[in-house]
């Protein structure tokens, strides 16, 4: 059984760029203690990814913040969360939920039994739709949310999240 740690959007704009929270900054730590559980062979990052016309794109029109431009200091991942990545996979992605995450795992779980972790943030944003990318792809795959290594952009929203992935059959710990 392979486990998998996907680990979304730990970027310096949602931890305390443009759209951090302190609630993002304080689940830092336990991010960081997630990542040393796994082989880094197991382990999957994301970066929300936006081009320099962001404000014209529909998500930029719906919330107006510039954010994860690439290139920017903001797109990058925390440098202590970069530091602990250092040599896994990281998958850009335009978007809230990455098809290219669910078809790359998709393909590797054809060849291996496998679970699936998922940590990070927002967890009523990129998590969710994430999670349920993967669910909606790979229906009988276990995957899990860890709560308490996860931030929404309020602390309402991240428990409105936590009870939606629970009603989709995707375990919350």
């Amino acid at each position: 059984m392979k486990n998998i740690l996907i680990v979304i959007d730990m970027q310096k704009d949602f931890i305390d760029g443009s759209l951090g929270t302190k609630e993002a900054q304080k689940i830092v730590d336990c991010v960081l203690d997630k990542i040393s559980q796994y082989p880094k062979q197991n382990i999957i990052a994301t970066r929300d990814t936006h081009e320099e016309n962001y404000l014209e794109t529909q998500e930029g029109k719906n919330l107006p913040v510039v954010h994860c431009v690439r290139g920017t200091e903001g797109w990058e991942l925390d440098k202590r969360i970069a530091q602990a990545l250092d040599g896994v996979r990281v998958i850009d992605k335009p978007t809230f939920g990455s098809v290219e995450l669910a078809e790359l795992l998709y393909n590797e779980s054809k060849n291996e039994e496998m679970e699936m972790e998922l940590v990070g943030l927002c967890t009523d944003i990129c998590v969710v739709s994430n999670a349920i990318l993967l669910k909606a792809k790979m229906p009988e795959m276990k995957i899990s949310v860890d709560s308490s290594c996860c931030a929404g952009v309020t602390p309402e929203t991240h428990k409105a999240a936590l009870t939606t992935l629970a009603m989709c059959q995707i375990k919350v710990k």
